[in-house]
């Protein structure tokens, strides 16, 4: 999808949300997800692996990304599978009508019974760890299994802009580590004493990590991927799981990298992994998702502090987390627009602070930002936040979950909208919260009585 056509559609949204009563005074904050870009993006990333190579490839979407049921059943439409990094992912996935041989687990702690359920489904797995391994052992030589196995190592490539999202820096809590001293040759005796481990896995980061160090650590796995056949005397290894990673740019609607690009280069760096000799599977979330969602919030009111003027919305800290805590790392462009949902483009810019409802001092959008002075009742919508945004809230003041809309353009030119969630409700909240046991600390416990499950 192009820039302009992204923001005509945006700006069709944005109007349409007004019009319709998705956004209201009662209402005042809503997330908005484009069901053609999803598809779009989707058939982006199918396409540039096609481009490329001939073998068979799954695109598993990382559900952590955006864990929405109607979300994985897109993009399962779509072509895609899932990978999955825990039991409720996992259910998330089931729940959308994912089949177990469209879904990969990974997790750096799978307990025995996430692993035992893994196995009896058939869904592939990929261990994190050698003591993991020796889990797995006992756990096919009580009952065989469909499962695709594997191994996940740290190719210690580096890190990128970004420590808490670099997963291949010498001291990453993922993966085996293949520098530290002997951990490679334990890697290929564990392959070698099974038979049944079929797959390698690696991942070296997300935002802030450039292609060209994500292109190395995929190359260093294909490289033990070809020593450890070499060792078997066969193709033992036939699948490489190399991850996901496509960084987004948050700062404009130009996308500065794809995934033709990303293909590209791994043609050009690592011809041997696209031959057709291995089979693939990628794990990208947030560059699927991100740039094809939006929060819509109405400015409550407006102020000034120290001569710079405020718009304070509901938008705040329980959708941003990230951008509220890492600003730095995570910013997210602001549109404003009137409260009939019209953009206020070509108006003079002030610049401004947009803050968010959240009772501590750091709970904003945006600092110091140039825009169109916001007044009471105006809308403004936070960008390119369809991925980590809007489908992980933090219950910060006990600040309600907002209802997502997908929307779809129609033919006569308007927009209609599905609810892909509800908004959550204040008895759900209090449920939450222990609501159907307000005494349960006034009992008296002391006598040794069992505590009610």
């Amino acid at each position: 999808m192009t820039a302009t056509l992204r923001e005509h559609t945006r700006d069709q949204a944005v109007r349409a949300a007004v019009e319709q009563g998705l956004l209201h005074p009662a209402q005042p904050v809503v997330a908005l997800l484009d069901t053609a870009g999803i598809r779009a993006s989707a058939t982006a990333l199918t396409s540039a692996f096609a481009a490329v190579t001939d073998a068979p490839v799954l695109h598993a979407f990382a559900v952590k990304a955006c864990p929405l049921v109607p979300v994985l059943r897109l993009l399962y439409d779509a072509g895609l599978g899932v990978e999955v990094a825990s039991p409720g992912e996992l259910a998330l996935a089931r729940a959308a009508g994912v089949p177990a041989a469209r879904t990969v687990l990974d997790s750096p702690a799978k307990t025995t019974a996430e692993l035992r359920q893994a196995l009896a489904l058939g869904v592939a797995v990929n261990a994190d760890n050698l003591q993991e391994l020796a889990r797995l052992d006992g756990l096919i030589g009580q009952a065989p299994t469909a499962s695709p196995l594997g191994l996940r190592v740290n190719p210690q490539v580096g890190a990128g802009s970004i420590s808490a999202l670099s997963t291949a820096t010498a001291t990453s809590k993922f993966g085996v580590a293949l520098r530290d001293e002997g951990a490679r040759e334990a890697v290929v005796q564990a392959y070698l004493d099974r038979p049944w481990l079929t797959r390698l896995h690696t991942h070296t980061g997300s935002q802030g990590v450039p292609l060209a160090l994500m292109a190395e650590g995929v190359g260093a796995a294909y490289a033990l991927a070809e020593e450890i056949n070499t060792k078997a005397g066969r193709q033992q290894i036939d699948t490489l799981d190399i991850g996901g990673g496509l960084p987004v740019n948050f700062r404009s609607d130009d996308d500065t990298t794809n995934y033709a690009d990303y293909a590209r280069l791994l043609a050009e760096t690592v011809p041997g992994l696209l031959d057709g000799r291995y089979a693939l599977v990628t794990e990208f979330g947030r560059s699927l998702l991100a740039r094809n969602g939006l929060i819509l919030a109405r400015v409550e009111y407006t102020k000034t502090s120290g001569g710079r003027p405020i718009a304070v919305t509901h938008a705040g800290v329980q959708l941003a987390t990230r951008t509220v805590y890492a600003p730095e790392s995570w910013p997210l462009r602001i549109l404003a627009y009137d409260s009939e949902g019209r953009p206020r483009a070509g108006e003079p810019e002030v610049v401004q602070d947009v803050a968010g409802p959240a009772c501590f001092a750091g709970d904003l959008l945006a600092t110091g930002r140039a825009l169109p002075l916001l007044r009471p009742d105006d809308v403004v919508a936070a960008l390119d936040t369809g991925a980590y945004y809007f489908a992980h809230h933090y219950a910060y003041n006990s600040l309600p979950r907002p209802a997502v809309h997908g929307f779809t353009p129609t033919d006569d030119g308007g927009i209609a909208f599905t609810t892909v969630r509800r908004a959550q409700t204040l008895d759900e909240i209090v449920a939450e919260s222990g609501g159907d046991r307000p005494d349960a600390l006034l009992r008296d416990t002391a006598d040794g009585a069992p505590m009610e499950p």
